[in-house]
């Protein structure tokens, strides 16, 4: 099993949502964060257009699941997909972070391993 931890634009999640059903992972959950990154933010406008501000933090969303191994490539293609902007993509489209998961287990069953996804 492994978990994906993928961090997109708001405005994305979406789409991102869907590709990854379509993908056939139905189990996620989402965070609403805020960071930064390569991006180092960005410049917005304050009052009525007279001064300007760098917000360095950024809101981001935060998509989680967990899956078997098997579905790795498949997922990582649907985020990837979804989540770049047009052309080759931008700098802040996100990041996906993939890690090892030794164990999970169904509170309500006590079922464990894959069958408790």
């Amino acid at each position: 099993m492994i978990k994906i931890e993928a961090i997109v634009r708001p405005e994305r999640v979406n789409l991102v949502i869907a590709a990854l059903e379509d993908a056939g992972c139905t189990g996620y959950h989402l965070f609403n964060i805020t960071g930064a990154g390569q991006q180092r933010g960005v410049e917005v406008f304050t009052g009525r257009g007279a001064g300007t501000v760098v917000r360095t933090a950024l809101p981001k969303t935060l998509i989680s699941t967990v899956i078997p191994d098997d579905m790795k490539d498949s997922v990582i293609e649907a985020i990837v997909g979804a989540a770049r902007s047009a052309g080759d993509g931008a700098i802040g489209d996100g990041k996906i972070f993939i890690s090892k998961m030794d164990e999970v287990v169904r509170v309500r069953t006590g079922e464990s391993g894959d069958i408790a996804l």
